[in-house]
């Protein structure tokens, strides 16, 4: 009788799961998530896009600028002034000297202003410079 007492008073006891190892496992996961995610650059600005039935695709790491169809000029959600437009994309391509500069422009944008930022870009040494279009539709 005295044993079943003794291993009571044992077993009474109240166990407890220690939490802290999964909170650094989904520490861990979160960093590793954080740092794998390629993050979507935009121009900052919506525009309506030409459509060519020659539209590629293109998936490396680019370098995309806006003109708004009355010819304001963004980069990094940013408006910038035509004259600095060659000194952003010197800096963008010391950053990434294989991105490729994307004019994305409004399709009732002047020619004008698209045709300043491209020669502005091929000044700062980008090598690939072209226009964001969309898919002609029925082209596939």
């Amino acid at each position: 009788m005295i044993a079943v007492r003794q291993s009571l008073r044992r077993n009474n006891r109240t166990e407890s799961v220690n939490i802290a190892p999964l909170i650094d496992l989904i520490f861990l996961l979160l960093i590793f998530f954080m740092v794998t995610t390629s993050f979507v650059k935009e121009t900052g600005i919506d525009v309506e896009r030409p459509a060519a039935s020659t539209a590629v695709l293109k998936e490396k790491g680019n370098i995309l600028i806006g003109v708004s169809r009355d010819g304001q000029i963004y980069l990094d959600r940013k408006r910038i002034d035509a004259r600095s437009v060659r000194a952003h994309i010197e800096r963008c391509l010391a950053e990434n000297p294989e991105g490729a500069v994307i004019i994305v422009a409004d399709k009732n944008s002047h020619t004008g202003a698209i045709v300043r930022v491209m020669d502005q870009c091929r000044l700062a040494g980008a090598k690939n410079v072209s226009i964001a279009t969309s898919k002609a539709a029925g082209n596939e």
